[in-house]
Parts: C-alpha cells; sequence; structure tokens
C-alpha cells in the first residue's frame, strides 16, 4: 500500500510537470507567432509570402535556395472563391534556417481577382505589410490590429475588337481609428503582434475608372470611349472630342456602347 501510494503520487507528479511543459510550449509557440486573419470579397484568391532576415546583430545569411526548398521563406494560400471569404495564418514572428536566426521582415500579398467568365480574365495586383524590430514606443503611432486594403478596378480596351480590359490596384486606407495613412502602412512592431491576431481587410472600391486619363469621359448612362483619329486607333485620346465614340466589347463578348452599363 506504501509503494502504490508513493506510485501514484509520483504519477500526478508526472502529469502535472507534463502539464506545465505543454503549456509553456504552447504559450512560447503562441508568443512566437502571431494570427493573420485576411478578409477577401467575393471572386478574390490571395497567395501570401512571409520573407525573413537575419536577426538584428547577427552576422549569418539566410542558405540559398536549393530545389523546392525556399529558405527565408514562408508561403500561404486562400484559394479562389465567389462568395466573401475569411484565411487565417499562423505567422511565425522568428524563424532559424541553416543556424541562422531569422525575424520576420514582410509579408506580401499576391492578389488576384475575376472580372469576367474566361479563363484570362483576373486582374493581379501586389500589397503587403512591412515589420520592424521595436523601436521607442510612440503612443501616437500605435500598432494596428486592423488593416485595411481597397482595391479598384482600372477599366481599358484592348486588341482590334476592343475587348474590356481590367487592372487591379490595390492600396493600404487608414482604419476610422487612425488618423493617417502612415499608421496604415507601417512598419509594424514585432513584438506588439506576439501571441495577437491581426485583422487585414480587403474591399472593391464601388465605382471603376479609366486606366488611362482622356480615353473616356462620362455621361449620366455611362463612359463612352473616345474615337481618336479612327476605330483602329488603340490609344484613341479625346482631344476634347465630345461628340465622336467607338463601341467596343465587354469580357462576355457583348457590343456596347457605354460603360459599365453597357446600352444608353
Amino acid at each position: 500500500m506504501r509503494y502504490r501510494k508513493a506510485f501514484n503520487g509520483l504519477a500526478r507528479s508526472l502529469m502535472i510537470g507534463l502539464g506545465t511543459i505543454g503549456v509553456t510550449a504552447c504559450s512560447v509557440a503562441q508568443q512566437d507567432s502571431f494570427t493573420l486573419v485576411t478578409e477577401l470579397p467575393p471572386g478574390f484568391q490571395i497567395r501570401g509570402e512571409a520573407q525573413y532576415v537575419p536577426r538584428p546583430g547577427e552576422t549569418c545569411t539566410v542558405p540559398v535556395k536549393k530545389g523546392r526548398a525556399h529558405p527565408g521563406f514562408k508561403f500561404f494560400k486562400q484559394a479562389h472563391s465567389e462568395k466573401p471569404q475569411t484565411a487565417q495564418f499562423q505567422v511565425p514572428l522568428t524563424s532559424v534556417e541553416g543556424g541562422c536566426p531569422l525575424v520576420l521582415d514582410s509579408f506580401d500579398y499576391e492578389v488576384d481577382a475575376k472580372y469576367g467568365p474566361a479563363h484570362d480574365n483576373v486582374g493581379r495586383d501586389y500589397t503587403g505589410i512591412a515589420f520592424q524590430q521595436n523601436v521607442a514606443d510612440n503612443p501616437n503611432s500605435p500598432t494596428p490590429l486592423q488593416l485595411k486594403r481597397q482595391c479598384e478596378w482600372l477599366f481599358r480596351t484592348a486588341g482590334p475588337d476592343r475587348y474590356i480590359v481590367k487592372i487591379l490596384k490595390c492600396a493600404p486606407i487608414a482604419t476610422p481609428e487612425q488618423e493617417s495613412g502612415a499608421v496604415a502602412n507601417g512598419p509594424l512592431q514585432r513584438s506588439h503582434l506576439a501571441g495577437k491576431t491581426l485583422n487585414v481587410q480587403f474591399s472593391v472600391a464601388a465605382e471603376e475608372r479609366p486606366y488611362m486619363r482622356d480615353t473616356w469621359i462620362k455621361f449620366p448612362e455611362g463612359w463612352k470611349r473616345c474615337m481618336g483619329d479612327s476605330l483602329e486607333d488603340a490609344y484613341a485620346f479625346c482631344r476634347g472630342n465630345t461628340t465622336k465614340f467607338k463601341p467596343f466589347k465587354m469580357p462576355d463578348g457583348r457590343d456596347c456602347s457605354v460603360y459599365p452599363n453597357c446600352t444608353e
């Protein structure tokens, strides 16, 4: 009986010890990373690339790429969806590659969005988040836990049939809690994010605009494509001519005279 009590006491001690180790390991992992939540509009997909550099003060270098191994990079992806979606990634703040201690330097987004039925009816742009080593705390520029990126479509015509082609542009915008765009652009303090959640919200501007200036004129019913010198004039600048316009085709093949309503 005495040995059984001793064994039970030892077992309880081991379980408590292992539990403590588990909690400690979990805590360390949480403090060495942050959760990146990305909200996407319908029709969007993203690829994320976290880039790491040697920790300040280190003299080592990031090992060179070998085959499919990309030292200093970690990759994330959220597939295309026709519905709004939320992606969640656990992003390490530090890493070790080839014995070299690394810290997170940037997280770059490759943003793709569909604008038409064809396989190549896709716009692409790049945006990202920069990080830096802690600097003296400044209460006037706290590290935000919410960032916004607004994307807009810029339209143009292309080819002899003048099909509508769209270019995607995404840029940081300040949230209502942030007084200036400088806060939205970062860089963010790494240690301020340890164990926390950073939310990045992508949105689409309500209105589209022409890709090139002086190529379209806006009317109440929509935008009209300037004629230029002829139907074959690929640039077709307006140059003050507000009476002559040419037709174009939507990505789905419709013949139109105004954008985006197609017909007047």
